[in-house]
């Protein structure tokens, strides 16, 4: 008795064995039952109709058709091939003349709107350049593109050290791979160090001057010392220009000549400082200390707080021949027993500003608000030309 091996035309999965008996009817019927279809013709290997039952040996693979054509399995298997795994193939990019080899699915199926995806999804849809060994050209950093294959391949942003992690994000935005673009500005980020806005100590501060020269100019504009402990401290000719000095003692600080320009000096203390020749223009010292303050300096050089907001500050006893407060803002401050000879005050508010006891001889006060002002006791008299309002 002979058997075959039959199979439904142009497949060659699920096939069947069955014997060979009677005639080829009889074995058309057979095939029609164990296949489950309507069979009509026999087909050898090489697509050869088979008439006669006499033509069929012992072990044949037989194809059953009903009624088309004969159809290789051979050439239906090569372009299922094709269709289903035509992203396994494999490819070697040639990146600035150094070769990487993958995988066609690769390049495709991490990222399916990227460049490379689109480059590479279908065969020379895009007319890619190959070099005389087949590689793809791409005209690129081979060092910035490896991170990236690497993560195309597992999905993971792994960077070697000594690679530049912006010369991948540029690479990342080049191919149009967004998600890897993403990752890499959070870790640029994270890399970065954060803003540190904390206020230096004393002891920061007394290793800077230690470290500087005293006939050197000590640049401090916008630092903050907020809080910070500089009393006594020697701080001449420094420039504290917009620097925060809100809430620092500075008490019986030697500041002579230092610039102190738009800084804020808020809820300080300078109580005793020595501030001759100081240059706060246009400062904040509101609600600051600076009770028994030297502002007079023997070799003519008058301080200048023009504009400054002094809004509540405590100057009692304070030392201010020729200071500069023009158009200045004292209001509720305290001046009592200051020594204010030739001190210029034209435009300045003095709004309830307690002047008891001051020097005012010569000082000139044209313009100044003494709206509720307290003149008494004063050591000289006040002459109506010195404040005309």
């Amino acid at each position: 008795m002979r058997r075959v091996t039959l199979f439904i035309n142009g497949t060659s999965k699920n096939g069947k064995v069955v014997a060979v008996y009677g005639t080829l009817s009889d074995l058309l019927s057979v095939a029609s039952n164990k296949l489950g279809i309507k069979a009509s013709c026999l087909y050898n290997g090489k697509g050869g109709l088979i008439d006669d039952i006499a033509l069929i040996r012992d072990d044949d693979v037989l194809y059953v058709s009903e009624g088309d054509p004969f159809i290789d399995p051979q050439n239906e298997a090569k372009g299922s091939s094709d269709q289903h795994g035509a992203h396994t193939d494999w490819l070697t990019l040639n990146i600035g003349g150094r070769l990487f080899t993958t995988t066609r699915s690769t390049l495709v199926s991490k990222e399916p709107e990227s460049m490379l995806a689109h480059m590479f999804r279908e065969k020379d849809v895009w007319g890619n350049k190959q070099d005389e060994h087949g590689a793809y050209l791409i005209d690129r950093s081979p060092e910035y593109f490896e991170p990236i294959l690497n993560y195309l391949r597992h999905g993971q942003l792994i960077i070697n050290e000594g690679i530049n992690i912006r010369g991948v994000l540029e690479e990342a935005r080049f191919f149009g791979i967004e998600q890897l673009a993403e990752q890499l500005e959070v870790a640029i980020k994270n890399t970065q160090p954060p803003e540190d806005h904390s206020p230096l100590s004393r002891k920061e501060f007394v290793r800077f001057l230690l470290a500087t020269p005293t006939k050197s100019e000590l640049r401090c504009q916008g630092l903050n010392f907020s809080g910070a402990d500089l009393s006594r401290l020697d701080l001449r000719y420094i420039n504290f220009k917009m620097a925060n000095l809100s809430r620092c003692n500075l008490s019986h600080a030697n500041l002579c000549c230092s610039n102190l320009e738009r800084a804020d000096l808020s809820g300080a203390n300078l109580d005793g400082a020595n501030l001759q020749g100081v240059k706060m223009l246009c400062s904040n010292a509101e609600g600051a200390s600076l009770k028994g303050c030297n502002f007079e300096d023997p070799s003519g050089l008058k301080a200048n707080l023009e504009g400054a907001n002094l809004k509540g500050v405590d100057m009692e006893g304070s030392q201010m021949t020729g200071i500069n407060l023009r158009v200045a803002t004292l209001k509720n401050a305290k001046l009592k027993n200051c020594n204010l000879r030739g001190a210029t005050l034209a435009g300045t508010d003095l709004e309830n500003c307690d002047l008891s006891g001051c020097d005012l001889q010569e000082a000139n006060l044209r313009g100044s608000n003494v709206k509720g002002a307290i003149f008494e006791e004063m050591l000289t008299p006040l002459h109506m030309s010195q404040s005309v309002r």
